[in-house]
Protein backbone atom coordinates (compact mmCIF):
# COMPACT_ATOMS: atom_id res chain seq x y z
CA UNK A 1 0.00 0.00 0.00
CA UNK A 2 1.73 3.87 -0.97
CA UNK A 3 0.45 6.42 1.00
CA UNK A 4 0.83 9.96 2.12
CA UNK A 5 0.39 11.09 5.17
CA UNK A 6 -1.11 14.23 6.29
CA UNK A 7 1.13 16.78 8.67
CA UNK A 8 -1.51 16.69 11.18
CA UNK A 9 -1.19 12.72 11.46
CA UNK A 10 2.57 13.15 11.84
CA UNK A 11 2.04 15.67 14.80
CA UNK A 12 -0.63 13.65 16.47
CA UNK A 13 1.68 10.42 16.73
CA UNK A 14 4.58 12.65 18.27
CA UNK A 15 1.85 14.07 20.62
CA UNK A 16 0.28 10.87 21.41
CA UNK A 17 1.90 7.87 20.87
CA UNK A 18 -0.76 4.88 22.22
CA UNK A 19 -2.67 6.31 19.64
CA UNK A 20 -3.39 4.97 16.01
CA UNK A 21 -1.50 7.52 14.34
CA UNK A 22 2.02 6.40 16.20
CA UNK A 23 1.17 3.24 15.63
CA UNK A 24 0.58 3.67 11.65
CA UNK A 25 4.37 5.69 11.98
CA UNK A 26 5.75 2.65 13.67
CA UNK A 27 4.46 0.47 11.02
CA UNK A 28 5.64 2.84 8.04
CA UNK A 29 8.93 3.24 9.15
CA UNK A 30 8.87 -0.95 9.59
CA UNK A 31 8.58 -0.29 5.69
CA UNK A 32 5.58 -2.01 6.24
CA UNK A 33 3.69 -0.07 3.86
CA UNK A 34 5.19 2.45 1.41
CA UNK A 35 5.63 6.04 2.77
CA UNK A 36 5.11 8.72 0.03
CA UNK A 37 6.85 12.38 0.29
CA UNK A 38 7.65 15.10 -1.47
CA UNK A 39 9.79 18.15 -0.78
CA UNK A 40 7.52 20.15 -0.10
CA UNK A 41 5.91 18.05 2.43
CA UNK A 42 8.78 17.13 3.92
CA UNK A 43 9.34 21.03 4.76
CA UNK A 44 5.84 21.10 6.32
CA UNK A 45 6.62 18.01 8.51
CA UNK A 46 9.65 19.56 9.50
CA UNK A 47 7.76 23.28 10.08
CA UNK A 48 4.68 21.76 11.80
CA UNK A 49 6.50 19.32 13.84
CA UNK A 50 9.58 21.83 15.20
CA UNK A 51 6.84 24.34 16.81
CA UNK A 52 7.07 24.72 20.48
CA UNK A 53 3.77 24.14 20.90
CA UNK A 54 4.00 20.51 19.66
CA UNK A 55 7.17 19.76 20.89
CA UNK A 56 6.22 20.55 24.53
CA UNK A 57 3.06 18.81 24.51
CA UNK A 58 5.01 15.54 22.79
CA UNK A 59 7.98 16.21 25.57
CA UNK A 60 10.29 16.53 22.61
CA UNK A 61 13.34 17.89 22.34
CA UNK A 62 14.67 19.71 19.26
CA UNK A 63 16.89 16.44 18.77
CA UNK A 64 13.92 14.23 19.18
CA UNK A 65 12.03 15.63 16.84
CA UNK A 66 15.16 15.99 13.98
CA UNK A 67 15.74 11.87 14.65
CA UNK A 68 11.80 11.37 14.19
CA UNK A 69 12.03 13.45 11.22
CA UNK A 70 15.02 11.92 10.11
CA UNK A 71 13.79 8.21 10.66
CA UNK A 72 10.89 9.27 7.83
CA UNK A 73 13.58 10.43 5.59
CA UNK A 74 15.20 7.26 5.68
CA UNK A 75 12.20 5.21 4.41
CA UNK A 76 10.23 7.28 2.50
CA UNK A 77 10.01 6.60 -1.70
CA UNK A 78 10.84 10.37 -3.27
CA UNK A 79 7.91 12.18 -5.48
CA UNK A 80 8.74 14.58 -7.36
CA UNK A 81 5.97 17.28 -8.36
CA UNK A 82 5.65 17.18 -12.38
CA UNK A 83 2.15 18.64 -12.43
CA UNK A 84 0.17 21.04 -10.67
CA UNK A 85 -3.50 21.01 -10.69
CA UNK A 86 -3.83 23.61 -8.60
CA UNK A 87 -6.45 24.72 -7.09
CA UNK A 88 -8.89 21.80 -6.27
CA UNK A 89 -8.84 22.36 -2.89
CA UNK A 90 -9.22 25.04 -0.40
CA UNK A 91 -6.15 24.46 1.30
CA UNK A 92 -2.76 25.08 0.25
CA UNK A 93 -1.74 22.29 2.79
CA UNK A 94 -3.79 19.35 1.64
CA UNK A 95 -3.30 21.04 -1.93
CA UNK A 96 0.90 19.93 -1.56
CA UNK A 97 -0.77 16.16 0.02
CA UNK A 98 -2.90 15.48 -2.95
CA UNK A 99 -0.14 16.93 -5.19
CA UNK A 100 2.40 14.22 -3.64
CA UNK A 101 -0.29 11.58 -3.70
CA UNK A 102 -1.08 11.98 -7.03
CA UNK A 103 2.39 12.27 -8.30
CA UNK A 104 3.30 9.48 -6.53
CA UNK A 105 0.43 7.29 -7.64
CA UNK A 106 -0.51 6.41 -4.07
CA UNK A 107 -3.56 4.18 -3.15
CA UNK A 108 -4.78 6.39 -0.09
CA UNK A 109 -3.65 10.04 2.07
CA UNK A 110 -4.09 9.57 5.67
CA UNK A 111 -5.56 11.98 7.16
CA UNK A 112 -7.86 13.07 10.47
CA UNK A 113 -9.52 16.04 8.04
CA UNK A 114 -11.00 13.68 5.76
CA UNK A 115 -14.25 16.49 4.65
CA UNK A 116 -10.99 18.85 3.59
CA UNK A 117 -10.19 16.52 0.94
CA UNK A 118 -13.68 15.83 -0.45
CA UNK A 119 -14.24 13.77 -3.42
CA UNK A 120 -11.43 14.82 -5.19
CA UNK A 121 -8.91 12.72 -4.51
CA UNK A 122 -11.19 9.77 -5.79
CA UNK A 123 -10.56 11.58 -9.49
CA UNK A 124 -6.69 10.67 -9.02
CA UNK A 125 -8.04 6.88 -7.76
CA UNK A 126 -7.06 7.60 -4.49
CA UNK A 127 -8.90 6.76 -0.84
CA UNK A 128 -9.00 8.93 1.96
CA UNK A 129 -8.61 7.14 4.61
CA UNK A 130 -7.86 7.80 8.73
CA UNK A 131 -4.78 6.90 10.76
CA UNK A 132 -6.87 4.24 12.27
CA UNK A 133 -8.55 2.86 8.50
CA UNK A 134 -5.47 2.44 7.08
CA UNK A 135 -3.46 1.05 10.28
CA UNK A 136 -6.46 -1.85 10.04
CA UNK A 137 -5.69 -1.95 5.81
CA UNK A 138 -1.67 -2.43 6.61
CA UNK A 139 -2.31 -5.14 9.25
CA UNK A 140 -4.66 -7.30 7.11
Amino acid sequence: MRLVVDTDVIVSAMRSPAGASAALLVLLLEEKAIMLLSVALALEYETTCMRAEHRLSAGASDMDVQNLLNSIIDVIVPVEVHYQWRPQLSDAGDEMVLEAAANGQADAIVTFNRKDYGETPAQFGIEVLTPAEALRRIQK
